[in-house]
């Protein structure tokens, strides 16, 4: 009998069951509908039972914030503002909506932070830091504002101090300024140093242990662009096998909690795995993945979603 193959399970929300369901809540269609979030509620109270739900988990909080901050109406944290003046939560949630709108459309260096939805988006992140002191979201979203308008990493720099003064290791700061030190963002090879460096310093489970993988998949990535032909020699290198075993001992093979972005992590790694041909140790990997594929770092290769599956169908073998 033919075993039916199961969907792959491709959303922002990664394995986050809590986060994707909360989102399904606020789906315009379901709302116009009298249902979810439009129905005997105010539309941002599933948005703050979740929020209140995650509490100080600054990792899932940040997970939870900003994939919020791309799939709901901007509508949500303004309402929900206007009813409760002050509240932390709205006030994070906003700040992370603004700098994704503040940051879209592009036209040039640094351009939204002068623009008024840049000025606006910067405002709103830094009253939220006010707010909440302890909280590195505001700080994260700053720093994603800066990248999208191409603010050049040495500002960055003090805005990610921030973030990891208040959460130290914390995984999303340093894969943030890790996007903007990466050549395909502003940087330069500044990027490989830090990625060791923080890989190095971080403790025994962390998932900075990818850290350096991270980095040359940017690079591979920033390669392909240039020139398609030649990115692959990026895994020949002595080093690609160094840093795989370390992402497997300090962090797969450990017994860390899983972490909001696990599926990630994990989806980088098995595509280190099956570019460097090490079947035998991928297989372990996809099968804790799953279902869930990451569309990066799959998106590189010429057939992501055929590549994944093959690769998750014969770990299951």
């Amino acid at each position: 009998m033919l075993r039916r193959r199961q969907a792959l399970l491709v959303r922002p929300a990664l394995d986050d069951d809590a986060l994707h369901a909360t989102l399904t809540e606020l789906r315009p269609t379901l709302q116009s509908h009298g249902l979810g979030a439009g129905s005997g509620r105010p539309p941002w109270q599933p948005v703050a039972e979740l929020l209140r739900e995650t509490g100080r988990d600054w990792d899932r909080r940040w997970h939870r914030m900003s994939v919020l901050a791309g799939g709901t109406p901007a509508s949500v944290s303004e309402r929900w503002l206007g009813e409760r003046p002050g509240d932390g939560d709205a006030l994070v949630l906003r700040a992370c909506v603004r700098a994704v709108r503040g940051g879209q459309g592009g036209g040039g260096v640094g351009r939204a932070l002068t623009s008024p939805e840049g000025r606006d988006a910067e405002r709103a992140c830094l009253r939220a830091a006010e707010a909440c002191p302890e909280d590195p979201t505001p700080w994260l979203a700053l720093l994603d504002l800066m990248y999208s308008v191409a603010v050049p990493p040495r500002e960055a720099v003090p805005v990610w101090t921030e973030a990891v003064t208040r959460a130290p290791w914390h995984r999303g700061a340093y894969h943030r300024l890790l996007s903007h030190l990466s050549p395909r963002g502003h940087g330069s090879a500044e990027m490989t140093d830090f990625a060791r460096q923080g890989a190095a310093r971080a403790p025994h489970g962390s998932p900075l242990a990818l850290l350096p993988l991270a980095a040359r998949v940017e690079l591979v990535a920033h390669r392909r662009r240039q020139m398609p032909f030649g990115a692959d020699g990026h895994w020949n290198e002595p080093g690609a096998d160094a840093e795989i075993e370390a992402a497997l001992s300090g962090w797969f093979r450990t017994a860390a909690v899983p972490h909001a972005e696990a599926v990630a992590d994990l989806n980088l790694l098995a595509f280190a795995l099956v570019r460097t041909h090490r079947p035998e140790d991928a297989a372990p990997v996809f099968r804790r993945i799953g279902r869930h594929m990451t569309p990066y770092p799959w998106e590189l290769l010429p057939e992501p979603e055929r590549t994944f599956r093959y690769w998750r169908d014969r770990a299951g073998r």
